[in-house]
């Protein structure tokens, strides 16, 4: 494997944490291992939308699939990034109430 950049690193885990949802699954793993199925369903989102949000957090190194027979559970890929998320949320910014980034 070809190692990347500190700077790349932290793009692949801005691009992660850029769409709600996957900063909620991110969160809801930070607490707990989870399957597919509870996830869509916490989230009232498709199990395919899951699936390709799960998809992305593995491919950016933020979770594993860990094999159950025929299911998969997922969890944070390394232990420290529950503590680096919690961190994360204890940041305070002071955000203009009227700016909305666009959406890429």
């Amino acid at each position: 494997m070809k190692p990347i950049s500190n700077a790349a690193v932290l793009a692949r885990f801005g691009y992660a944490i850029s769409d709600p949802t996957r900063a909620q699954i991110l969160m809801e793993l930070a607490s707990a291992p989870a399957y597919p199925a509870d996830l869509a369903e916490k989230f009232n989102v498709s199990r395919q939308s899951i699936s390709n949000h799960l998809s992305c957090l593995r491919e950016c190194g933020l979770a594993v699939a860990v094999p159950e027979g025929r299911r998969s559970r997922y969890e944070l890929a390394h232990p420290a990034l529950a503590h680096a998320l919690n961190d994360l949320l204890g940041v305070v910014l002071q955000v203009n109430p009227d700016h909305h980034p666009q959406q890429v």
